[in-house]
């Protein structure tokens, strides 16, 4: 089953049970695939919605802060719920450790030896880790490694 077919399958069971906050979030993950595949003018494969619901789930993390920093209890609690809803269609999350040891590992693959070659490293990297580990991290890491 496809990640697309799962959603349409969630989606018809979340409206089942009435769970509008989960719909809502689905319907929204749907609309933003259909977007991506509207600007690309062909189907998305898995790989591609992948990308799109770690897209997504970025947003609402930087909501969350946004919201949080402006007081808004109410708005963080709704952000929440929604990254729960897409984080579930996510692969599971790297351990901070497994990242420090790929980072290594794609350091000396692309034989980096300073700051400077940071994008080699994080365009060989990153699509290794796809949906499982936020950017942010990897490249705090990195940097991380060669200020070390």
């Amino acid at each position: 089953m496809t990640l697309q077919d799962q959603l349409i399958q969630d989606m018809k069971t979340a409206m089942k049970a009435k769970e509008q906050s989960r719909l809502t979030t689905i319907r929204f993950a749907r609309s933003a695939i259909k977007n991506r595949e509207i600007e690309l003018g062909h189907p998305l494969e898995d790989d591609d919605v992948l990308r799109v619901l770690t897209t997504l789930v970025k947003q609402h993390k930087d909501s969350i802060e946004q919201y949080r920093q402006g007081g808004r209890e109410d708005l963080v609690k709704k952000e929440e719920a929604g990254l729960r809803v897409l984080e579930a269609y996510l692969p599971q999350q790297l351990s901070e450790e497994e990242v420090r040891s790929m980072v290594a590992e794609a350091i000396a693959a692309v034989q980096a030896t300073s700051v400077k070659e940071m994008g080699k490293v994080m365009k060989y990297i990153m699509p290794k880790l796809q949906g499982q580990a936020d950017g942010k991290l990897v490249n705090q890491l990195v940097k991380e490694h060669f200020n070390s």
